[in-house]
């Protein structure tokens, strides 16, 4: 069946963008985008190459600064704020080119972004109760990733690309994120990887309101609760899965003639 698991709720959104507008000299790659994400719902943001999907998630992201539109987080206008600053806010991104420390074990990198979003540095003493809970934190998170415990001390570089995948998204949970950005994350994936990571993500839903950008459209009709479609720029329409498969324009603009079985 499709994504529509979770009802959507009508309270203050997770995620408020209202009429972002990026320029590069003449062209127009974010034309007054506006799009809201309900607590906890898994909203898809699909479109052709070159349609300004990375440009916007920049812009949600602060990587990149709009040039005009506001942004909130559950109600709080964070428009001015940085990266860093929406990270603390309540924002974490997921990147399309896999983000880890290679040479670190798997349960390093888990232990240093809990310790970072924690407000604590690296220190070589501590004491030993808190060094206990950062490893079990760390060990928490790799449990609700579906990252195995025989794969922790190894170094994280030499992991397969989907287990890989699944420890970006623990080191992105580290943050307790109320909205999670994720960039393409079946991109070089095979089949069955795709598929783990898709249970991954379902089994993750409500966790966090979360922005999916993807090209895999079985992935995306499955997960999604809704669908926005970015076409030059701006939305050309935002609803259901079915109301987006159903939608003439969309059809038109993006997806063809190919048929998106519902429940793939």
């Amino acid at each position: 069946m499709s994504g529509a698991a979770t009802p959507i709720s009508i309270s203050t959104p997770a995620l408020e963008a209202k009429g972002l507008v990026r320029r590069f000299g003449a062209l127009l790659a974010t034309d007054h985008v506006s799009l809201s994400l309900a607590p906890g719902e898994i909203h898809a943001l699909i479109g052709p190459n070159g349609a300004g999907k990375s440009t916007l998630i920049h812009l949600l992201s602060g990587t990149l600064a709009a040039d005009a539109g506001t942004l909130a987080l559950a109600g709080r206008d964070v428009s001015a704020l940085n990266a860093h600053q929406r990270v603390a806010a309540g924002l974490s991104r997921s990147f399309q080119i896999t983000n880890i420390f290679k040479q670190s074990s798997v349960l390093d990198n888990l232990v240093l972004a809990v310790q970072a979003h924690a407000g604590s540095s690296f220190r070589f003493w501590r004491p030993r109760a808190a060094e206990a809970a950062l490893y079990e934190q760390a060990r928490e998170l790799a449990r609700e990733c579906a990252i195995d415990a025989s794969l922790l001390q190894r170094s994280a570089g030499t992991l397969p690309h989907g287990e890989q995948r699944k420890l970006e998204f623990a080191l992105a949970l580290a943050a307790r994120p109320g909205v999670l950005l994720l960039d393409e994350p079946m991109a070089g994936m095979g089949p069955d990887e795709t598929l783990r990571l898709t249970e991954l993500i379902e089994s993750l839903r409500g966790r966090a309101a979360m922005l999916l950008v993807e090209h895999d459209m079985q992935a995306v009709f499955r997960l999604a609760d809704r669908i926005s479609v970015l076409v030059y720029g701006r939305i050309i329409a935002t609803g259901t899965p079915d109301e987006i498969r159903g939608n003439a324009d969309v059809r038109q603009a993006y997806l063809g003639d190919e048929e998106v079985k519902e429940g793939a």
